[in-house]
């Protein structure tokens, strides 16, 4: 069991996380070539059309690590 402390730092952790993904979802449409990048795959069909942001997803996947590496060491 946790205590109310651990509790506490949970909430604001997830708080933290909730702004984060809010102004992402306010700039968003402020970066057109975000999901437009080299390795980003469409493929469009008569009745379906696929989409696989790969490129997207390794720029992200990026920028995370280096934040998180920047935040983990001491």
């Amino acid at each position: 069991m946790g205590s109310l402390g651990d509790i506490g730092k949970g909430l604001i952790v997830l708080g933290l996380v909730l702004l984060v993904v809010g102004v992402c979802c306010l700039w968003a449409p402020k970066m057109p070539w975000l999901g437009r990048l080299p390795g980003d795959v469409v493929v469009h069909r008569e009745a379906w059309t696929l989409y696989a942001p790969i490129g997207t997803c390794l720029l992200i996947s990026m920028v995370l690590s280096f934040i998180m590496w920047f935040l983990n060491r001491r």
